[in-house]
C-alpha cells in the first residue's frame, strides 16, 4: 500500500498543480502570471500600494507562487525516477515521509532561486522598455535571442553534463546519502539534483517568456519535452532535433520584422 500510495499522491500533486493553473489563467486574475502586467489596476495594484516596498516585494510573492506551481505542474513530473529510488532505498524509516519532504522541499528551493532570477531579469527589461522607445519597434529581438539561446544550448556540453546527471538517479543519491544527518542529505539531494535539472532545462524555462507564463498549453508542450528528455530511454535523441526547431523559429521571428 505504501508503495502504491506514493506514485498516486504524487500525481495528485501535479494534476493539482496543473488545474490551479489553468483556474488562475482563466480567472480574471490570469494577468497577473503575466510579469509585464503586475502594475495593472487590481488587487495586486492595491497591495502594491499598501505593503511597504511593494512595488518590490508583492510581485515576487505573486511571481513565486506561480512559479511554485509551474514547477509543480512541468517539473516534478521529471523528477520522479529520482523520488522513486530514494522512496524504496529510505521505505523502512520510520521518518521515510519528512526525508521525502526534505527532497522535494530542496528541489523546489533550486528552481524558485532560478526564478526569482529570472523574473528579476525579465522585470529589468520592462522596465528598460518603458524608459526608451527602442523596445517598442525592436522588442522581437529579445525574443529571438530567447528562442535562439536556448537552441543552442541544446548541443552544449554542460547541457548534456546535467541531463546525464538527472537521467542517472541511483548514482545521484549513493553520492549524497549516508544516513548520519539524514534530514540535511535529503534536502542536499533534492536541491542538487534541482540544481542540476535547473543546468540542463533553464533555457527552455526562459522560453517562457517569449511564449507568454500563463500559457498552459506551452507550459504542458515544454514540460513534456522536458520530460522525454530526462526520462525516456531515447530521450537523449530529442536534444538535437529541439534545438534545430528553436534555432529555426529564432530565424523566422528575424525573417518577419527585418
Amino acid at each position: 500500500m505504501r508503495g502504491a500510495t506514493f506514485p498516486v499522491l504524487v500525481a495528485g500533486v501535479v494534476a493539482s498543480a496543473w488545474a490551479v493553473l489553468a483556474l488562475w489563467s482563466a480567472s480574471p486574475y490570469g494577468r497577473y502570471l503575466d510579469h509585464g502586467r503586475w502594475g495593472d489596476l487590481g488587487f495586486a495594484a492595491e497591495l502594491c500600494r499598501v505593503v511597504p516596498a511593494g512595488t518590490l516585494l508583492v510581485p515576487a510573492v505573486f511571481h513565486a507562487a506561480a512559479w511554485m506551481l509551474m514547477i509543480a505542474a512541468m517539473m516534478l513530473p521529471t523528477t520522479l525516477p529520482l523520488l522513486g529510488m530514494f522512496r524504496r532505498i529510505t521505505a523502512e524509516r520510520a521518518d521515510a515521509a519528512r526525508l521525502m519532504a526534505n527532497v522535494i522541499a530542496g528541489y523546489l528551493c533550486a528552481w524558485i532561486a532560478f526564478g526569482l532570477a529570472a523574473h528579476s531579469l525579465d522585470a529589468w527589461l520592462v522596465d528598460t522598455a518603458r524608459e526608451t522607445s527602442w523596445f517598442v519597434t525592436h522588442g522581437w529581438i529579445v525574443g529571438a535571442i530567447v528562442v535562439g539561446g536556448a537552441g543552442a544550448f541544446q548541443f552544449s556540453a554542460l547541457k548534456y553534463r546535467c541531463l546525464e546527471k538527472c537521467r542517472t538517479p541511483y548514482g545521484f543519491i549513493a553520492e549524497r546519502w549516508r544516513g548520519k544527518a539524514p534530514l540535511r542529505e535529503a534536502f542536499r539531494i533534492g536541491f542538487d539534483n534541482g540544481v542540476f535539472c535547473v543546468g540542463c532545462c533553464w533555457a527552455l524555462m526562459l522560453v517562457m517568456f517569449v511564449v507568454g507564463m500563463g500559457n498552459v498549453g506551452w507550459m504542458l508542450a515544454l514540460g513534456a519535452l522536458m520530460a522525454i528528455e530526462k526520462n525516456l530511454p531515447w530521450g537523449k535523441k530529442l536534444s538535437a532535433p529541439l534545438g534545430v526547431t528553436l534555432l529555426a523559429w529564432a530565424g523566422a521571428i528575424v525573417l518577419a520584422n527585418v
